[in-house]
C-alpha cells in the first residue's frame, strides 16, 4: 500500500479555477445530497493549498458520494465563532463519512483535531479514514495517534492476499488494527 503523494492527488483535479469548482461542489452537495448518497464532512486545514483541496474533492467525487465543505457553507458565520463549531459539529453527524485531508499543516491544526475528535466519537471505527497526503519525495510524519485509524491508500496490484489471490489495483481504506482492507468505493457506499 502506498500513501497519496501531492502529485498523485493532484492529478485528480481536471479544473484550474478553484473557486468556482468549488463553489459547484457545494452547490451540488446541497442538491444531490437529498439523492441518498453517500456524504461525507471533509475535515482540512482552510489554508490548505486550494489545489489540495479541489484535487480532494475531485477525488471523492469520482466515486460517486458529494463532499461537504464548510467555509463553502453560506449558513456558517463569516467570523469564527461557538456558532461555527456548534455547526460543525452537526455537520460532522449530519454526514455518512468522516475524512480528513490529513497535510502537515491539518494535523498540526487545532480546529482539524477538534473535527477528528468529533468524527471519531460519531463515526469510528466504520465511516472514518484519513486521506494522508504527503509531499512529493518526503515521509509522512504525523502523530502517533493518528495511527489508529483507517486510511486511504493506493495498491499498485503487485501485492498479495494471503491465500495467494493478487490484490486489485486501486485505492483502498486500510485498517490498521487487524491489517485489512476494503476497496475505497466498497466503504463509500457502506453506512
Amino acid at each position: 500500500m502506498t500513501l497519496i503523494t501531492e502529485s498523485m492527488l493532484r492529478s485528480f483535479s481536471d479544473i484550474q479555477n478553484s473557486v468556482p469548482l468549488a463553489a459547484i461542489a457545494l452547490g451540488s452537495y446541497r442538491v444531490e445530497s437529498k439523492a441518498n448518497k453517500t456524504t461525507i464532512f471533509l475535515s482540512h486545514k482552510h489554508e490548505e493549498s486550494k489545489v489540495n483541496l479541489l484535487a480532494a474533492i475531485s477525488f471523492l467525487k469520482k466515486f460517486g458520494v458529494e463532499v461537504y465543505v464548510d467555509w463553502l457553507d453560506e449558513e456558517m458565520p463569516k467570523v469564527t465563532s461557538v456558532e461555527t463549531a456548534r455547526k460543525i459539529k452537526e455537520k460532522i453527524r449530519q454526514n455518512n463519512k468522516f475524512i480528513l485531508l490529513a497535510t502537515e499543516e491539518a494535523i498540526n491544526s487545532k480546529w482539524c483535531n477538534w473535527e477528528l475528535g468529533l468524527g471519531d466519537a460519531a463515526k469510528y471505527r466504520n465511516n472514518i479514514a484519513l486521506l494522508v497526503v504527503q509531499k512529493d519525495n518526503s515521509h509522512y510524519s504525523g502523530s502517533e495517534y493518528l495511527n489508529i485509524y483507517p486510511y486511504i491508500a493506493y495498491q499498485n496490484g503487485t501485492n498479495i492476499y494471503s491465500n495467494g489471490a493478487y490484490i486489485k489495483g486501486g485505492y483502498y481504506v486500510h485498517y490498521p488494527d487487524n491489517d485489512t482492507i476494503i476497496r475505497l468505493e466498497t466503504w463509500l457506499q457502506k453506512s
